[in-house]
């Protein structure tokens, strides 16, 4: 995802749901931009802080407050933009899109990272029983009880967001929403997605 973006060498890049801001720092090492990260959880930009500080990136790192659905800034603020595990959780992504899209200048370009379900029948097989068997017990051995809540959830939760909108629905999204050249590339034997694109118009 980092690579889709750091070739248009921007100045400035949004990366929106950025929890403990690993993509972030691998935004600000890639480039020489400064880097907004953006995420609705308090607790994540306090962890994410953190992150920065120890990494020796808080001149180029600023973090935000806000949500995805409603960011708070102007119409083509940032070069490009990134989105990590965004679109499972908000309502309407189609009109989420739409907002992302809008702080991002003509031309910027803007890529994501996802959980997918595999296509192949056999690994998806293989995925199924990861994420519904090994996934919990391992979330509970490493964080106890939270950690098994959080990996029972996720199976389910990437399956059902791709019954709802699978991925020719999501590029046709991205289309509409007013991106250009969009692409996908599965990663991950297919448990993985990263798509990207550049907003219509001229740079």
């Amino acid at each position: 995802m980092v690579d889709r973006v750091v070739g248009s060498n921007p100045a400035v890049i949004l990366d929106v749901a950025c929890g403990p801001c690993g993509v972030t720092k691998r935004l600000a090492g890639a480039t020489a931009a400064h880097v907004v990260g953006l995420d609705l959880s308090e607790e994540m930009i306090r962890v994410g802080q953190s992150n920065v500080e120890r990494a020796g990136l808080s001149e180029r790192i600023s973090l935000v407050l806000g949500r995805g659905e409603q960011l708070p800034f102007g119409d083509g603020t940032f070069d490009a933009l990134t989105f990590t595990y965004l679109l499972r959780y908000v309502n309407d992504p189609v009109a989420t899109l739409r907002e992302l899209i809008r702080v991002v200048k003509p031309g910027g370009a803007i890529a994501s990272l996802e959980f997918a379900v595999p296509n192949s029948r056999v690994w998806r097989v293989a995925w199924w029983l990861y994420t519904r068997g090994v996934l919990p017990v391992a979330g509970f051995i490493a964080g106890g009880r939270p950690w098994w809540i959080v990996g029972r959830f996720l199976g389910p939760s990437i399956s059902q967001h791709y019954r709802k909108y699978p991925v020719p629905w999501t590029v046709d999204a991205w289309r509409a929403a007013g991106i250009e050249r969009v692409e996908c590339r599965s990663m991950s034997l297919g448990g993985g997605l990263v798509m990207s694109g550049y907003r219509a118009g001229r740079a």
